[in-house]
């Protein structure tokens, strides 16, 4: 493993300065939009969650690195909102899944197109930054063996 340069660590700095900017942003879109920032994660895991049934409250928890009891509670609000809706799985009755309501649905795909624009933003900062490391990789591989970077 090489040695850390400075180097490095400006560009850690960078790149989590970068993503906090995001996650800050982010956050302001969805006060924005009349929600707060876990509501809008909410609704992203609904609407992003794979294959053609709903997720279940735990699939959310999951998501959202939430204990069960506080992603119920978070679904609590967000159905009291009117923002996504509880059903019961027609294949099992015992398992309930949440899914969005067509109010939820319209916040979260506006939220979205923007996010994507700007996530794209924050991808071009972290390919420079892994490219510019990737570089420098190669360039010690090519050194030949004993001489290293100074550091």
């Amino acid at each position: 493993m090489p040695r850390l340069t400075r180097q490095d660590f400006e560009r850690l700095l960078e790149f989590r300065t970068s993503l906090r900017e995001f996650q800050r942003w982010s956050e302001d879109q969805a006060q924005a939009a009349g929600l707060t920032h876990v509501q809008h994660q909410l609704l992203v895991a609904v609407k992003g969650h794979p294959g053609s049934k709903p997720p279940t409250v735990g699939d959310l928890a999951d998501y959202l690195l939430l204990r069960p009891h506080s992603a119920v509670e978070l679904v609590d609000r967000a159905e009291a909102a009117g923002l996504v809706e509880r059903t019961h799985d027609p294949d099992d009755g015992r398992v309930v899944r949440v899914q969005l309501t067509g109010k939820g649905d319209r916040i979260v795909v506006r939220l979205t197109r923007a996010h994507l624009s700007r996530l794209h933003d924050l991808a071009a900062v972290l390919n420079e930054l892994v490219d510019d490391q990737d570089g420098e990789r190669s360039a010690d591989e090519r050194r030949p063996t004993g001489q290293g970077t100074a550091g």
